[in-house]
């Protein structure tokens, strides 16, 4: 892949039509798909489990970028494998065990994703980094989407670009993603950038506008290195 990776959240999606959703914004240009799940306990909000990306999958061959916000997490690795995964992030924070989580993604056959908070520092997943081929870096506090993007994320950022160096790491960012600011996020280092309300909002007919706009707005910066 040689432009940025675009990830559109179907958190911002109109539920009552998952799947024709899904099947929009992959005709759109998305690059992969962001499934964001969310337990009611790591954060206040709760989605959607395995059963739901596993009847999303054959709406789309793009890549299903699964994203948890649950603790714990490691007794449904599995299952959203199964459901059709093909990247799974867990949270920094989430519990005591994360190189074990790491692992068991790998294991299943995944790639396999670190996440942290606004308010974690970039040092917290250092010594995970040989372990991940994904750092989802939250640019908003994680539960709720159509929040403000954080400006001191972009320090964070930054930081796991150099700490990165030399590894075939994407760094994403979740949060607040739009024209207006995914180009500060791929000047400090991210390459992967998740949009919600920013590709979502306005119905159907725009995605591609949308993605296409986001899409060149990182592309005038650049970031790191790109993988599919």
């Amino acid at each position: 892949m040689n432009g940025p990776i675009i990830s559109p959240s179907i958190l911002s999606a109109d539920f009552a039509k998952l799947g024709e959703e899904v099947r929009a914004v992959s005709d759109a240009g998305a690059d992969w798909i962001h499934l964001d799940v969310m337990d009611g306990h790591f954060v206040p909000n709760l989605t959607f489990g395995p059963a739901v990306i596993k009847a999303l999958r054959p709406h789309s061959a793009k890549p299903f970028d699964v994203h948890l916000m649950i603790a714990p997490a490691d007794p449904y690795l599995a299952a959203f494998a199964e459901a059709g995964a093909d990247a799974i992030s867990v949270h920094v924070e989430a519990g005591p065990h994360i190189h074990r989580s790491l692992q068991a993604i790998r294991d299943l056959g995944k790639r396999a994703g670190i996440a942290l908070n606004p308010g974690t520092p970039a040092s917290a997943i250092e010594p995970l980094l040989d372990m991940v081929d994904l750092v989802l870096v939250m640019t908003v506090n994680p539960g709720f989407g159509g929040q403000s993007f954080i400006p001191s994320t972009l320090e964070t950022i930054r930081r796991i670009r150099a700490m990165s160096a030399g590894r075939d790491i994407d760094i994403e960012v979740d949060g607040g993603i739009g024209p207006e600011t995914v180009a500060e996020a791929a000047r400090a280092g991210a390459n992967a950038f998740v949009a919600g309300n920013a590709v979502f909002k306005g119905g159907p007919a725009g995605y591609a506008e949308r993605i296409a706009a986001i899409r060149a707005s990182a592309a005038e910066v650049g970031g790191g290195p790109l993988s599919c």
